[in-house]
């Protein structure tokens, strides 16, 4: 059951509640800008993230101000120097971020205001964060602003044209360090996601290699109670069906030739401890192994 809104009728703050609460965890990007007297401003978005490599391309918005239709200083700014540092927003500067993000009159610095370090960018005016890992110098390409009304976007379409990475979180390949670079981003509310330790997982990507997908398992196995959604997915993800041969393999493993050839056991009974078996085979990694044990109940 559902609770549905039409998002014609719905009022501004409502349907940004359910914005920011669900379209969720949005990357932060910890805006550096200067106004024409050069004075610095600093301020997070989290309606941000990037759009594609050629050219880079960075959109970010700051929004009106939904209470009073205002504009912010990051807009303002860039009217005036269509130039801005995006600095990369990790757990251990998180609580200074949020600082300055405080209504801070204009002129006044959120460097100073918030304890950062600005530093001397290559190729823009606005300086860059440097507690962060990663800074992005970008030059304004387009700005658009989507209404006049509060909470309207103004979408700052950015070109990149400098990276700044601190060593230590690349890789010897030259990626960034996932569990090294400490990210966080942000939830609804006050809260935040920490992109750290357990809250880490790999899906592994089915790029240009077949799948035979969920539709081709067997009925016991896209209707299991046991297996979860995301455990089909992982069987789905398979590049081929089971030939006859592995399944012939898999009927002579002992665990497996007790259960099919048990003269008590019923089907269903049959089928929920291959199942499990299954789980536990996908909970070490061996998705195709996996995939032969839940089709032996099929074959037979």
């Amino acid at each position: 059951m559902y609770k549905t809104f039409d998002a014609t009728e719905i009022a501004p703050n409502a349907i940004h509640r359910l914005i920011v609460g669900a379209i969720a965890p949005r990357p932060i990007a910890f805006a550096s800008t200067v106004n024409a007297m050069g004075q610095p401003n600093l301020a997070p978005f989290s309606f941000f993230n990037a759009f594609g490599v050629n050219p880079t391309t960075i959109i970010f918005s700051p929004a009106r101000r939904g209470r009073d239709n205002t504009t912010k200083h990051t807009f303002e700014n860039i009217k005036e120097v269509p130039e801005v540092v995006i600095n990369a927003v990790t757990y251990s500067m998180v609580e200074q971020v949020s600082l300055a993000s405080a209504e801070f009159p204009q002129g006044i610095s959120e460097f100073e205001k918030a304890g950062f370090t600005p530093l001397a960018s290559d190729k823009v005016k606005p300086f860059r964060v440097k507690e962060s890992p990663v800074q992005w110098e970008c030059k304004v390409r387009q700005v658009i602003e989507t209404g006049t009304g509060g909470g309207a976007a103004n979408l700052i379409i950015c070109e990149v044209v400098m990276v700044h990475v601190r060593a230590d979180i690349l890789t010897d390949d030259g990626n960034i360090n996932t569990s090294k670079i400490d990210l966080v981003g942000r939830m609804g509310t006050d809260y935040y996601v920490r992109a750290h330790g357990e809250a880490l997982f790999e899906v592994e990507k089915p790029y240009h290699k077949p799948a035979i997908g969920i539709d081709a398992l067997p009925f016991s196995l896209k209707n299991s109670p046991l297996l979860t959604g995301n455990e089909l997915g992982r069987l789905g993800s398979v590049e081929a069906m089971p030939s006859p041969g592995e399944l012939a393999e898999a009927r002579s493993i002992s665990g497996v030739h007790s259960i099919l050839n048990h003269s008590v056991l019923t089907r269903e009974a049959k089928t929920e401890k291959l199942h499990q078996m299954v789980r536990e085979a996908l909970q070490q990694g061996n998705k195709r192994h996996a995939l032969i044990l839940g089709w032996l109940l099929e074959d037979e």
